[in-house]
């Protein structure tokens, strides 16, 4: 049994600690925001927060997560998670959309360390979430609009 709050409310989940926490959050707890890219933690469709930080939960063990709180894209909130939202929207960032969820993960998370971020900033967040699509062109620009909007 692991124990840890997600997005909020608290879980216990009865599984072998070695379980990816991806698979625990898709297939154990029905939350499937989270996406399966690589399993390998190279594309960053899977980012979550842990404690804050943004993870790769198909590298991050379940019995790791002991205590922890962690957030997934449905349960990204605050004025950051909310403005990023409404952006990737407005700006149509996504195209397939099936690397956003991690995508904007990683984007809260560079917003939360950094409210200003400079491309070289976004750059160095941002390299770790893959996009076949090669929306980063938006991508970055969301980043900035969101970035502005919260200075505002």
């Amino acid at each position: 049994m692991v124990a840890f709050t997600l997005n909020g409310e608290a879980q216990t989940v009865d599984a072998d600690p070695e379980m990816p926490l991806l698979w625990a959050i898709r297939d154990t707890i029905g939350l499937t925001g989270t996406k399966f890219g690589c399993g390998l933690a190279q594309c960053g469709a899977c980012t979550v927060h842990v404690d804050g930080i943004a993870m790769r939960s198909c590298q991050t063990m379940l019995g790791d997560v002991e205590g922890a709180t962690i957030t997934t894209i449905e349960g990204l909130s605050g004025e950051v998670g909310e403005t990023l939202q409404a952006v990737w929207a407005e700006l149509d960032v996504p195209q397939c959309g099936y690397c956003q969820s991690g995508q904007i993960m990683s984007a809260a998370a560079l917003l939360t360390e950094t409210p200003k971020p400079t491309d070289e900033d976004i750059d160095a967040a941002m390299s770790g979430n893959l996009c076949r699509c090669a929306t980063y062109h938006r991508i970055r620009a969301a980043i900035h609009e969101a970035a502005d909007r919260l200075e505002a």
